[in-house]
Order: C-alpha cells, then structure tokens, then sequence
C-alpha cells in the first residue's frame, strides 16, 4: 500500500473529522432528550471493516464512548460472521452492556458501509436515552442486583434491513419506555446523523478513492501507535501501583477497591487490574470493554499529543478477571457505570503520577451524580428528570482545577438550568459554587457546586452517586477536597442518604427541596506554597473562608481584609505568634 504525503494526510484527518463532528451536530440538534441535546452524551465515528478498530472519531463526542465502541462494532461483526446476509442499507441496533455496551441507557446504531458492492468500513452513533424501563424512572436503580432491575435489555440486531425499517423492533423498546416519545425522537436523530455520515463518506471516496482514504485510515493508526511508544519509553521502566475506592455498591455499605499497577517496560505498558475487587452485588460493575475504553480516556488525558484513534491501544496490554468488578457478565448491574469508570481514570492518572510526577494531576470531583426525578403531570402523562451534575476538576503542575467542570470521560455539558426548569415541573432554588469544596494546593482544586431543586409537583427521587465517604486526592503534597453529600426536606428536617451516596423509593410531595452539594478537585503541590494574594483573592470571592486561607494555605487575613504578610510568614514557618 503506497504511502501518502504529509499534506494530504492532514487534510484527509480534516475532512474525516468534520465528518464525525457534522453527525454529532446532526444528532444534538434533532435529539429529544436534553440529556443528548444539551449535555451531548453522544458520540459518532468511523471503524476497521475487519476488525472494528476505531478509525476517527468526533471532537465533541463522548470520549468514554470512542473507547467502547469498537467493541460494540466487534459484536456487530460477530453476528455477521454467525447469520451472514449483510446488505447495504443495513442498520443494528443494541444496549447490551456485555458485548461492546456500557449500561443499558446507551443505545448503539452500528451501519456497514459499502463502496463498489464491498464493505468498506462500518459507521456508528451512540446515545444516552432518557429511560429504558427497570425499577427506577431514568433506569439508574442504586438498588439493582441484576441487569433486569435496570431496564430492557437489546442484544445486537437488525433494525434495519436494506433500508427498510423493522417496526417490530421500535415497538418492543417503546413498550419498555416510559417516555416513549423521547426515545422515538432520539433514535430518529441517530438515524439521520448516520444519514448524514453516510452521504458525506460517499462523497469524499467519490473525490479521493477509496483506496487513498484506506491508506490514510493506516497512517493515522500508525502514527497514533509511534507517538504512543515514544510517550511511553519517555518515563522510567517499573511497575507503579496506585488503588482508590467506591463508597459502596448500593446494596452492602463496604467499600470496595479499584486497584492498579502500571508496568512500564521500553516502549509497552500494561495495566494490571487483578487486586481490585472481585464482586459487587449492586450497580456499579463495568464490563471488560467498558475497563479499556476507561483507560483509553484516562492516557489520552495524559499523553494529549497521541492521536485518538485504536493505533493508540497497540502498546498497551490489560489484565482484568473475568465476571468481576471491572470485567462484568450478565446479568450484573451495570446502570452506574459512570462511577466506576471515573475511580478507574483515577488510579490511572496516579500511577502514571509516580512514574513521572511532572505529569501528576489531582483527583477530579469523581462522581457524576446521576439523579433522577419522576412524576405525573397534570393531564396525567408521565415525565422523567434525568440529570448529570457538576464539580471541581484537580489541580495540576501548570493550573488550578476547573471549577464546575464535567468529569474527564466526556465533553459533555451540564444541562442549562433554563432548559431542565422549562422540560420538568421544578425550579432550582440554587445554583452555586460551593465554597471551601476544593483542595488546597499550590494549584488548589477546582470548587464544587450546589445544586437545590425545588419539586413543583409530587415526585419520585433517586440518586447514584460516589464520593460521599472517600474524598477526591491531592497529589505532590495537596490536600483532598470536599465530600460529596445529598440532603432531601422533610417533616422533621434535612435529612441524607444512609448509604452516603445513593439511595431510591425516596417520593417527595410538591415543594419540597432537594440539595446536591457535589466535590472539588484535589490539589497539586504543598498549599503553604501557593502566592498568598491568590489566596486572597479566593476568599474575597467567597471561594475560601478566612479559617480555611488560615488553617490550609496558612494564610492570616488581617482585620483590614488583606494578607498580614508578617503573620502569615511566621505561620508558615512555624514561628509562634
């Protein structure tokens, strides 16, 4: 296979780009549910006809999403080889957590792409729908303890059949949806966003050829692969061993471990799972595709120079046990997997802190939140609230943390509290940053946030949360943040889940409240480092208390509202007053 110029590699990864991006736009503006049209919890690409391996992604998808997909067009590939019949104008579709999946909201549209009667590579849309049925509305069951507790569960199959649409199919999933419509609307907008794709690939295969466009797809893995390896052999050989917990699996209140250690030897890297561990009752395992495309997302943080594409993953090899925490079979719940995969990107990112602390960054807030609030409206129709929320991100070598960031698996954004009051019967009564959530630092954390919702009509309420007992780290000598915490009104006062972090069968009458108040970021760096005016500046802000600047940053704010500069001196040095 011949090679191609630099020139027009970089505007091939150009235009191969632009058309992922121009089907993530497709499906954000014709999806139903805010959580895919405003906090784009979607992702398009373009994959191996062979393998599956992913060729180009988006740069406003889902980065978790880029990782598992490949598997998700593997299992596609699988079924082809066992029932053969793939035609053009063929589309699949599946949730399947365990084979290529990630929980059962994630809906997967997987479409082969044919070019002169022979298939050329596959195309492939995923989105978060609102609700898919089980226990809980929004189908994220803190209580479940098998996967038919969470939601209908689709294996891989033929939605459509050379063009022509398996109504069967959609009827089965709407039966299973409460908001039936919502899912009807994003399912159309996958399919169009693959429409879209589709007729955009024809025509750059029409400009270039396909096999100039096959080339390109191998020099962008090659080169993906070369810059990974030189990453790597960049830090000192060793093994670096790194662990952090999950408050609880929903079910037992005990801890459990997601352990690491990370060997480097010459241009590979392993990571080696097997001490986390083995077993959760509830919600919060993840499959083996789910753990890789977690680290997939957590190195591509680290070594941002490495293009996103499968060339990536060559030097890397994994050990996770099998049917575990971190390599789940059915029927396992699975539904909070986004907690899981966030303590995964965390130990990655401390490991890899040992091995080359220029590169260490703090823990971020580390749980999304996943709340859910549903009722009935006045004429009766059933309405599902369905809602990721943010915090702070972690200080690090160069910066502070963000404040009110989203977590480091995606690019999604939070939902605008405009479009959330204007789709549910609520009203937010705060939205703020929290002060004194961050960990301090000579780059302190990013803050945390609070988040009080005021039920405007009668509801049910459930939560899958982390980080309520083990705060998110500091590193090189920065300190945690803040805890994460949940309160609801009643009667007799606030009151806050027994398990930390998750609870269910929590039904609340109109005008009641509910109130997140979500972690920071961990710090970077001894915080009696960090410039005392920046210090200052926080706490002028409302960021950090005048006791915090004190007891953490070992600054003394003087009765004038500025820095005693004397004071603060012999703080920090340990002189006496």
């Amino acid at each position: 296979m011949s090679s191609l110029d630099p020139v027009t590699l970089a505007v091939l990864k150009g235009r191969l780009e632009q058309i992922a991006d121009e089907m993530d736009a497709t499906l954000y503006r014709s999806a139903f549910n805010p959580v895919i049209a405003e906090a784009k919890d979607a992702c398009h690409g373009i994959y191996h006809a062979e393998t599956g391996d992913t060729l180009v992604q988006g740069t406003s998808g889902l980065p978790i999403f880029v990782g598992a997909m490949a598997f998700a067009v593997r299992a596609v590939i699988a079924k082809v080889a066992r029932d053969g019949g793939l035609k053009e104008k063929d589309t699949f579709i599946f949730n399947d957590p365990y084979e290529g999946g990630t929980h059962l909201n994630d809906f997967r549209l997987v479409r082969p792409i044919f070019r002169d009667g022979k298939l050329f590579c596959w195309m492939a849309s995923v989105g978060h729908w609102l609700d898919i049925g089980g226990n809980v509305a929004g189908s994220y069951n803190p209580k479940a303890v098998e996967s038919f507790q969470e939601g209908v569960r689709i294996p891989v199959v033929k939605l459509i059949s050379e063009g022509h649409m398996n109504q069967d199919i959609v009827d089965i999933i709407s039966a299973n949806s409460r908001v039936p419509m919502s899912n009807w609307g994003d399912l159309n907008g996958q399919l169009n966003a693959l429409d879209l794709g589709e007729k955009r690939l024809g025509a750059l295969l029409d400009e270039y050829g396909a096999g100039t466009i096959d080339t390109a797809f191998e020099a962008f893995s090659n080169r993906a692969e070369a810059l990974m390896r030189a990453a790597i052999t960049s830090m000192p050989d060793g093994t670096y061993s790194f662990e952090d917990v999950l408050d609880n699996d929903g079910i037992t209140d005990e801890m459990l471990t997601v352990a690491l250690d990370l060997t480097i030897t010459g241009d590979s890297m392993e990571l080696d799972f097997s001490r986390s561990t083995q077993s959760a009752q509830g919600p919060i395992n993840i499959s083996r595709s789910t753990t890789i495309a977690a680290c997939y997302v957590a190195l591509k943080h680290i070594f941002t120079e490495v293009p996103a594409n499968a060339g990536c993953l060559r030097p890397i090899t994994f050990n996770i046990v099998d049917n575990s925490l971190l390599g789940a079979n059915a029927p396992k719940p699975v539904a909070g997997y986004t907690e899981t995969i966030l303590r995964l990107i965390g130990v990655v990112l401390g490991a890899i802190a040992q091995a080359d602390p220029a590169r260490a960054t703090a823990a971020p807030f580390g749980t999304i939140n996943a709340l859910s609030v549903a009722g009935h409206r006045e004429n009766g129709a059933r309405w599902v609230m369905f809602s990721f929320f943010g915090g702070g991100l972690g200080g690090n070598p160069v910066s502070d943390g963000l404040n009110h960031a989203n977590n480091p698996i995606s690019t999604a954004t939070i939902p605008p509290v405009e479009i959330l009051e204007a789709a549910y019967p609520i009203m937010f009564t705060q939205w703020a940053l929290r002060p004194d959530s961050a960990g301090a630092g000579t780059h302190r954390g990013g803050f945390g946030s609070i988040y009080e919702v005021e039920l405007l009509r009668g509801g049910d309420v459930a939560l899958l949360g982390e980080r309520g007992k083990r705060a998110p780290f500091g590193v090189s000598g920065g300190e945690e943040a803040a805890l994460n915490r949940f309160f609801w009104e009643t009667e007799d006062g606030e009151k806050s889940p027994p398990m930390a972090s998750k609870i269910t069968d929590l039904r609340l009458p109109a005008g009641r409240k509910i109130r997140l108040e979500t972690p920071g970021g961990g710090g970077w760096g001894d915080p009696h480092r960090r410039d005392p005016h920046k210090v200052l500046h926080d706490v002028r802000l409302g960021f950090v208390s005048v006791a915090q600047a004190e007891a953490l940053y070992g600054v003394v704010i003087g009765a004038d509202g500025e820095v005693d500069l004397q004071a603060t001196n012999n703080l920090r040095n340990g002189v006496a007053a």
